[in-house]
């Protein structure tokens, strides 16, 4: 979720009190109240046109669990993930010249949405360069997290900036060249 916040017009700074709950989730009103606050910054109406990616990333906000349970977390995180590697795949500008697809996307994504990458023992294989950066940068959130627990949210978070900026960049070419 955290990285296609630019496509609802968020800054770098929105999501930093949920992850600062993920620290602490025995909060659960705390997440309540923080997860309330983003929505209601987030999740406006749509915009006039707005297309599929954007559509994707107001649905993961939307699902996102009420509490911070680690069962409720993990079915949203499996949900993101796929959505955020369909987003990629929308907006990679090597695949502009293939016509996008309609239709609905489901609740979040659906399976199989990876844009043809594919991670591998050697890194990842196939796929178009903004997939697999994403691929890549999903991997390492879940490797830093299932080596350092809690105590590896800081670099994820870190990490997760990054494809933040990546996918606003792609978010402002696309922009310019319509414009």
């Amino acid at each position: 979720m955290d990285r296609c916040v630019p496509l609802l017009g968020g800054d770098d700074e929105i999501l930093r009190p949920l992850w600062s709950t993920l620290a602490h989730p025995a909060d659960a009103d705390a997440w309540a109240s923080r997860l309330a606050r983003v929505r209601g910054a987030l999740a406006g109406p749509g915009e006039p046109g707005e297309g599929e990616a954007a559509l994707l990333a107001r649905r993961m906000l939307a699902a996102a669990p009420s509490e911070p349970s680690a069962a409720g977390l993990r079915v949203w995180a499996d949900a993101c993930s796929l959505a955020a590697l369909r987003i990629h795949r929308l907006l990679d500008p090597a695949g502009e010249d293939a016509p996008e697809e309609t239709g609905d996307a489901g609740e979040t994504g659906e399976a199989g949405e990876t844009g043809d990458a594919e991670v591998t023992g050697g890194g990842v294989r196939g796929g178009s360069p903004l997939v697999a950066a994403e691929l890549r940068r999903q991997t390492a959130v879940l490797e830093l997290l299932a080596e350092h627990g809690t105590g590896g949210l800081r670099r994820a978070h870190e990490v997760t900036t990054e494809g933040r900026r990546v996918l606003r960049a792609v978010v402002s070419r696309r922009a310019r060249g319509r414009g």
